[in-house]
């Protein structure tokens, strides 16, 4: 499985990418592998503020739901509207055009609590 250096990830395994001016947020590769087949994502928190680990949407496979939880503390400011369209995507790239939300970040010392990929993957392979 893949997990980039470049991103953090949650124990609830989320992973988040820090720019200059906001954050990308998605599943990892061992999610989405967990979930199987990804048909549906309901995420209706456009423009409002979700706290860190607070619920920010759901996502839908052939046999379940899951919850999404929030990496930090964040105002969501755009939903990736291809994977609305084809959340097949997540599936084929979690890291790339699968990526969930377009986050800015309001408070940067939550980023401390996150896990560097080789943390995240002793958390997995534990």
């Amino acid at each position: 499985m893949n997990y980039p250096e470049k991103l953090l990830y949650t124990k609830d395994h989320e992973w988040i990418l820090f720019k200059e001016e906001y954050a990308l947020v998605g599943i990892t590769d061992f999610a989405q592998k967990e979930l199987g087949d990804i048909v549906y994502l309901d995420i209706t928190t456009l423009h409002e503020t979700v706290e860190r680990e607070k619920v920010f949407g759901t996502i839908e496979a052939v046999k379940t739901v899951s919850d999404l939880f929030m990496p930090v503390t964040g105002e969501v400011m755009e939903i990736n509207q291809k994977i609305i369209d084809q959340p097949e995507l997540i599936n084929k790239d979690p890291y790339g055009d699968g990526w969930l939300i377009k986050i800015k970040t309001l408070n940067e010392k939550e980023k401390k609590d996150l896990l560097p990929a080789e943390d995240y993957k002793k958390l997995i392979y534990a």
